[in-house]
């Protein structure tokens, strides 16, 4: 039987229509994971599942706020795995975001901002692939992020300057940027 989760999953993607074709050709593939998988949003699913990530931009758009991630050992935007409490990805993307961000208050845009599927090692202990699901989120004004025990740093950088070895997330940002606050 498949989830509410799932169900919201699939609903929402078949909602959202990118701009971008290569973003088109992903949610296709999404879609097509979906309907083959009734676990596709649940981390044991090894053959790879959603996971719900957001960037999250300060309240004036000129920064963002990146985590140094302990596993990867990379600065990345706020995100992580489903969880079964989860009515949607939505949902999954702004309690993982205030969870690492330590920061209440976030407005984050419901409609999905980017897809990106990649292979990872992650709580499975075996090569699988996360099928991201990226959202935007605004932080309110003066904004204090605290970082959790999922992270090794956390800081907010200015949107031009991103640290070393983050070009793989200029399309990103540059997507989240676009959006209205």
């Amino acid at each position: 039987m498949v989830s509410p989760l799932h169900a919201e999953a699939t609903a929402t993607l078949q909602a959202w229509k990118p701009d971008d074709p290569a973003q088109e050709a992903l949610r296709q593939s999404y879609l097509g994971f979906l309907a083959a998988r009734e676990d596709a949003c649940e981390r044991s699913c090894v053959a790879g599942h959603l996971t719900a990530s957001t960037v999250v931009l300060d309240a004036s758009g000129e920064q963002v706020l990146l985590t140094l991630h302990p596993r990867v050992g990379r600065w990345l935007q706020l995100g992580g795995h489903c969880e079964p409490e989860d009515s949607s990805l939505a949902e999954a993307a702004l309690r993982e975001a205030t969870e690492e961000s330590g920061i209440s208050g976030l407005a984050l845009d419901p409609e999905p901002l980017h897809l990106d599927v990649h292979p990872v090692t992650c709580s499975l202990g075996v090569p699988t692939r996360h099928f991201d699901v990226r959202f935007v989120a605004r932080a309110p004004e003066g904004a204090q992020p605290v970082a959790s025990d999922e992270s090794e740093d956390l800081r907010w950088w200015p949107v031009r300057e991103l640290p070393p070895g983050t070009e793989d997330l200029t399309e990103l940002i540059a997507a989240a940027l676009e959006t209205k606050p």
